[in-house]
């Protein structure tokens, strides 16, 4: 116990500390404006929101001191155990009423548990797990694939529940896998080497990933768009094509362009290789049109698909169903530059009720409101220097298991930072993701907390780890 309480005194990083309690202060005054009622003005009552978010971060604060006393390595080896209770309250939660549409709540008592917040959390800690029993300087074929494995069957359990927010956060982990050299190469390679005959070592697509992915993202904003379209041909006025089967003949028609460029110009030693390379890319890219258009057309709700169509400009928003957005957009303009005063907030406020959700999702619009740009840009800074934090907390770490953890603790807010921001101020759709340590939520705060308290043992025991 006392080698504990020496380490969080002596190692912990109080860099990283200080800037969290700051968000932390402005997180809880910024919520008992937003969610300021008359009736309960004191700021500790539970009966009030505020009163409640401050129980959530002593409880966080109290799991996190809790884990401050157990050993680094502890952690690493009750891992699996952790991942395991998570994702079978994944399942059991598949089995409960849906909650505005959303199958992502376990009641317990008078409070409730949201899962796949503490998901985020312990699939973290399951890819620095499996990622660090592989090779130090290379990761081995089925590592990449458990570490594929388990991000990927927690994506489906969380899509399923209906959750698009969290779904679109646990891509965040496959740039933490991109960062330890976990690529889709194993997969790609298996097939140009194995089904075609090739030897290759690497693929274009393992050296650049983050471009490709974003090449990914381009063409699934396209393929939304289309998604739903129906097209008529000269040729044939009295038959429609779906914009999905027109997207399918392009690709086909692009394909077949490449394959003759081949045939007619390439030398007979490369065209092997590059055939293959225009199968894998044509088959891909069929199979993203044919994901994204399915998840669009039969998976997402109506009221998800209006959001993307208002967000793409497909639709215009006569009937108010981007009102969220709209008011949202509106407060943070009337904060101008210096804001308008805590507690003075007009379009945000809780009395006006004209931006809903505004201690939740749009909480950060009261805050631009009240404070402005100056506050904003100030809120902005503390979460990049949070940011920037913790990765260099992940460049010093000695074991992978420390750096996958941290890394992903980066991305996973940064995902959460931007994405919140974003729809705040109208530059992404409502998808429904808090800010972390400002918006209300038992569960996401609790997991937050626990992810920097995990984060900061860990680092203040990495000189005493080998691997």
């Amino acid at each position: 116990m006392s080698r504990a309480n020496d380490t969080m005194r002596t190692k912990w990083d109080w860099w990283l500390i200080l800037v969290l309690v700051a968000l932390l202060i402005i997180g809880v005054t910024n919520l008992y404006s937003a969610a300021y009622n008359s009736n309960y003005t004191n700021l500790f009552d539970l009966r009030a929101l505020y009163g409640k978010q401050i129980m959530w971060i002593g409880f966080g604060v109290f799991f996190g001191v809790v884990i401050s006393l157990i050993d680094s390595s502890y952690i690493r080896k009750l891992t699996p155990s952790a991942f395991i209770v998570v994702t079978i309250l994944l399942v059991l939660v598949l089995f409960t009423e849906p909650i505005n549409g959303a199958r992502s709540w376990l009641g317990i008592g008078p409070f409730g548990v949201q899962p796949s917040e503490f998901s985020k959390l312990t699939t973290a800690l399951m890819l620095g797990y499996i990622i660090n029993q592989g090779r130090v300087k290379q990761v081995s074929w089925s590592t990449a694939l458990w570490a594929l494995g388990v991000v990927g069957f927690t994506m489906v359990l969380v899509l399923i529940q209906n959750d698009t927010g969290t779904f679109l956060v646990f891509s965040a982990f496959f740039f933490v896998m991109y960062r330890e050299g976990i690529t889709f190469d194993p997969i790609i390679l298996f097939f140009l080497n194995n089904l075609f005959g090739l030897r290759m070592k690497s693929t274009w697509v393992g050296v650049h990933f983050i471009p490709v992915l974003f090449v990914i993202i381009f063409f699934s904003i396209i393929t939304l768009y289309f998604a739903d379209s129906e097209h008529t041909l000269a040729f044939i006025p009295e038959f429609t094509l779906p914009g999905w089967l027109m997207l399918s003949g392009l690709i086909t028609s692009i394909a077949v362009f490449f394959i003759f460029i081949i045939r007619q110009f390439a030398n007979q030693r490369n065209k092997r290789k590059l055939f293959s390379i225009v199968f894998i890319t044509y088959l891909s890219s069929l199979l993203l049109v044919g994901i994204v258009s399915l998840t669009y057309l039969k998976v997402l709700q109506s009221h998800q698909k209006v959001r993307i169509d208002l967000w793409l400009g497909k639709l215009e928003d006569k009937d108010g169903e981007d009102y969220n957005r709209n008011r949202a957009l509106a407060a943070v303009g009337s904060g101008g530059f210096r804001g308008i005063g805590y507690h003075q907030a007009i379009l945000s406020s809780p009395q006006s009720k004209h931006v809903p959700e505004s201690e939740t999702d749009f909480i950060f619009c009261v805050f631009a409101e009240e404070w402005g740009f100056v506050g904003s840009a100030t809120l902005m800074l503390l979460y990049t220097v949070l940011l920037m934090r913790i990765i260099m907390l992940a460049e010093r770490q000695r074991s992978r298991f420390a750096r996958v953890y941290a890394y992903s603790v980066a991305m996973i807010l940064f995902y959460h930072f931007a994405i919140n921001i974003g729809m705040n101020v109208g530059v992404l759709p409502v998808i429904g993701i808090p800010l972390p340590f400002l918006s209300y939520g038992g569960s996401s705060m609790m997991s937050f907390l626990v992810m920097i308290f995990i984060l900061l043992k860990l680092d203040s025991q990495r000189k005493d780890v080998l691997a």
